[in-house]
């Protein structure tokens, strides 16, 4: 059986929402910068930096930072409660599953604050 511990949200309505509403972000967040792309063929360094220096793009990359830690964990989370089972790998399986799953979190939570830090400049 698995355990709740390592799951922040109450149940799997929030993971299977939080999954859909970071999937529209993150979506959205990719569309634009393709088109943006698309309508600037020829893009150098100042427009590039013109765009990510704009506090509304800012704000909509930390948003899609944001949608990418909850879609990577809710995501992580089902891999390994699913994969990382007694029958798998033994014995120790649930503290197999809370390693790896520490790992991941504290991984995604770096590499959100190195994001922040590069988009704000800090």
């Amino acid at each position: 059986m698995v355990t709740n511990v390592t799951n922040f949200s109450r149940s799997g309505l929030y993971d299977w929402m939080a999954q859909r509403v970071s999937a529209v972000v993150l979506a959205a967040y990719f569309i634009f910068l393709i088109g943006y792309l698309a309508l600037h063929p020829g893009i150098d360094y100042a427009q590039w930096h013109a765009l990510f220096s704009n506090n509304v793009m800012r704000v909509f990359s930390l948003l899609a930072f944001v949608a990418l830690g909850a879609h990577a964990w809710v995501g992580m989370w089902t891999v390994t409660t699913d994969y990382l089972t007694p029958l798998a790998i033994g014995k120790s399986a649930t503290a197999v599953r809370f390693l790896a799953q520490a790992v991941c979190g504290v991984a995604m939570f770096a590499y959100f604050v190195w994001g922040v830090q590069i988009l704000w400049g800090i």
